[in-house]
C-alpha cells in the first residue's frame, strides 16, 4: 500500500503551490506516496477537526500556514503520532508593509510551526536560516523549480524595434518595481531605444519610459516572456526581501533572457555577473547595465543562453524531483 500523505494548503491556486507541491505530485506516486490535497479550513474550529482528520494519514505536509496557538492547542500531543512536513518560500515572520521589522504575532506563530515540524523545505538559504536558528530540527533548502519545457527557448537576439525589458509579478510584488522607479525614469531619459514590458494583475506608468501592460495568465507568461529582450529584478535589501526565493530570475533565465538584478538574496547567486547577467544596485548601475545590454547583441545572447543552459541543469523540477520525494520519504519513515 502507498503512503498516504495529506497536503493542507490555503494557496492552491497560486504559484508557490504549482511550482513548490503540485510539480512533485506525480513523482511522489513513483516514489510510493500518496498524495491528497486539501484546501485548510479557514476557521479555527474547522482546522481543528481538519487536523485530526489528517492524523489518519501517514504524514502531513502544511504548506505555507504557520499554526496559531490554537492550533498547537487544539491538536496538542497528538501531533507526534506522525511526521509534520512543512514547506515555505517567503520571510513569513514579517510583514512586507514593514519589512525591516520582525513581526510578533507572526515570529511566534512560525516558531511554534517549526517545533513540530519533523522537516522544514526552504525555498532559499536565508529562510533555512531562519527556520534552523528559530527551533526547527531538520531542515533543508529546496529551491522553487520549474518546468524548462513549457518555456520556449530564445531563437534570435536581434532586435528591430527597440530593447524590450520585462517584469513579471503580481499587484502584491508590484512595489519592488515601483522601488526602481527614479532608476527606470533615469533609463528612459539616457538610453535610448528601451521600453518596458509589465506582466500582471496590476498596471504601472512610468513618466519618460514606454510601458506595455500585459495582464497575467499561466497560459500566455511564457510566450510573453519570450519575446522580450532582458528580464529585470528589482529588489529592496531589507530582512524581508532577502527570503525571497527569485522565482521571475529563473522564469527569464529559462526563457533565454539576460538578467539585470538587485544582488539582494537568491537573486546574487542566481544572476551570476558577466555570465548570466548582471547586478545594478544603484540607479546609475542600472542606467549603464541596460546600456551595455542595449548595444551588444553578442552579450545579450551569451548571458540569456547560459541563463537557460543552469536553470535546465539545476533548477528544473525534473532535476529536483528525485531529491524533494526522497526527502518526503526519509520524513515519513522517521
Amino acid at each position: 500500500m502507498p503512503n498516504h500523505l495529506k497536503i493542507l494548503t490555503r494557496h492552491r491556486d497560486g504559484a508557490p503551490f504549482r511550482q513548490r507541491i503540485e510539480a512533485y505530485l506525480e513523482p511522489l506516486r513513483a516514489h510510493g506516496v500518496e498524495p491528497e490535497v486539501e484546501a485548510l479550513a479557514p476557521g479555527a474550529w474547522g482546522r481543528r477537526k481538519q487536523f485530526r482528520r489528517a492524523l489518519d494519514a501517514d504524514a502531513i505536509l502544511l504548506h505555507r500556514k504557520t499554526l496559531t496557538r490554537w492550533d498547537g492547542w487544539a491538536v496538542g500531543p497528538h501531533w507526534t503520532r506522525i511526521p509534520l512536513i512543512y514547506d515555505f518560500d517567503d520571510a513569513l515572520m514579517f510583514q512586507s508593509s514593514e519589512p525591516d521589522q520582525l513581526h510578533r504575532g507572526r515570529l511566534r506563530r512560525f516558531v511554534r510551526t517549526m517545533r513540530h515540524a519533523e522537516l522544514v523545505l526552504a525555498g532559499s538559504p536565508v529562510l533555512a536560516e531562519h527556520a534552523s536558528r528559530l527551533a526547527a530540527a531538520w531542515v533543508e533548502v529546496v529551491p522553487t523549480g520549474l518546468d524548462v519545457r513549457r518555456y520556449p527557448a530564445k531563437s534570435s537576439y536581434a532586435t528591430w524595434s527597440g530593447l524590450r525589458l520585462v517584469w513579471i509579478g503580481s499587484r502584491s510584488t508590484l512595489k519592488q518595481l515601483e522601488a526602481l522607479r527614479p532608476a527606470l525614469e533615469a533609463v528612459g531619459k539616457h538610453v535610448q531605444g528601451i521600453h518596458l514590458r509589465v506582466i500582471a494583475d496590476e498596471a504601472l506608468a512610468v513618466p519618460g519610459l514606454a510601458v506595455e501592460n500585459m495582464p497575467w495568465s499561466l497560459a500566455t507568461e511564457a510566450r510573453l516572456l519570450a519575446e522580450c529582450d532582458v528580464g529585470i529584478a528589482p529588489l529592496p535589501d531589507t530582512p524581508y526581501t532577502r527570503g525571497k526565493c527569485g522565482f521571475k530570475v529563473l522564469q527569464y533565465m529559462a526563457a533565454g533572457l539576460p538578467v539585470v538584478a538587485s544582488p539582494v538574496g537568491v537573486n546574487a547567486d542566481y544572476v551570476r555577473p558577466e555570465e548570466t547577467g548582471l547586478h545594478a544596485a544603484t540607479a546609475e548601475a542600472w542606467v549603464e547595465g541596460l546600456r551595455r545590454l542595449v548595444g551588444d547583441v553578442a552579450l545579450r545572447e551569451r548571458l540569456g543562453r547560459a541563463g537557460r543552459r543552469r536553470v535546465e541543469r539545476e533548477f528544473d523540477v525534473s532535476v529536483l524531483a528525485p531529491r524533494v520525494c526522497g526527502l518526503i520519504v526519509k520524513a515519513m519513515q522517521a
